[in-house]
């Protein structure tokens, strides 16, 4: 199957680059790598253009901050959730937390190896680095704390690899979606997770929104213009800039009107002394 996508990414390119400057090879993945190469290698000197993929990602957030197993368990959840895809792009292998959790459970289980699978050393270096940009889609946000699951193989699942339980806050904006919360904070966390964890890649939302709490025979988005209101701002709260951009958008202006300011104290202070 990868290699019938590849053959399809390809023809993409060859019909459409010179008009389509932004790849999204999966919106949740999963045959990535080789794509971004075949556009590497064949298109982008003559297409200058970027491939991405674009990743789900809900944040966790732990029940108790001042409780280590909370915290890591809203770190497992985190990197099950979005690390599983992102930190092979980035980083050339599965998150250490899902390597050891899973492989843990595998031997409990009496298996030989990792349910897991593993990358060859080739593999993870044709992996890392595959990503001009990360699309992140994100909803919503729960709380976590640690629950230890048994380890029998007819009860094992992505699900109780984790050793976590989701919980809601009851005063979080029911939009009625039973899985969904407007928990803006949670989004600014997210990115800021993204940007430290995977070296502040370029970012693109690529899916935010929510549902409509009551059934309308008229337009009434009220509901809708809040959510995306309140995201946005959590957005812009913590711009997700490089040192460089703050010292261009933030310092350089500073100082250059607290010269004017310098400058037009000195000019009243020559003034006066010639009055």
């Amino acid at each position: 199957m990868v290699n019938y996508f590849n053959d399809y990414a390809n023809l993409c390119f060859e019909k459409f680059g010179n008009r389509v400057k932004y790849w999204i090879t999966f919106n949740n993945p999963w045959a990535h790598a080789k794509v971004w190469h075949t556009y590497d290698t064949q298109w982008r000197a003559k297409q200058k253009g970027l491939v991405g993929i674009s990743l789900s990602g809900d944040w966790g957030e732990p029940v108790d901050i001042s409780n280590q197993k909370d915290i890591e368990a809203a770190e497992r959840y985190v990197q099950f959730y979005l690390g599983w895809f992102a930190t092979p792009i980035f980083h050339g292998d599965y998150p250490q937390v899902m390597k050891d959790f899973i492989g843990r459970k595998s031997v409990q289980q009496g298996l030989g190896t990792s349910r897991l699978p593993t990358f060859s050393p080739q593999e993870k270096s044709y992996i890392k680095g595959t990503c001009d940009f990360l699309g992140i889609g994100h909803f919503t946000t729960r709380y976590i704390t640690q629950k230890n699951y048994p380890s029998g193989r007819s009860s094992s699942s992505y699900f109780t690899d984790r050793d976590l339980a989701e919980l809601v806050d009851p005063r979080w904006p029911d939009p009625g979606s039973e899985w969904l919360y407007s928990v803006p904070w949670g989004f600014r966390r997210l990115l800021n997770f993204v940007k430290t964890q995977y070296g502040n890649p370029m970012i693109y939302v690529t899916e935010n929104g929510v549902s409509e709490k009551m059934l309308c025979t008229e337009l009434c988005d009220d509901w809708r213009i809040q959510y995306y209101k309140d995201y946005i701002n959590e957005m812009l709260k913590d711009p997700l800039t490089s040192h460089m951009e703050m010292v261009t958008e933030i310092v350089v202006p500073t100082v250059c009107t607290l010269s004017i300011l310098l400058s037009a104290i000195f000019l009243m202070f020559l003034l006066r002394r010639r009055n």
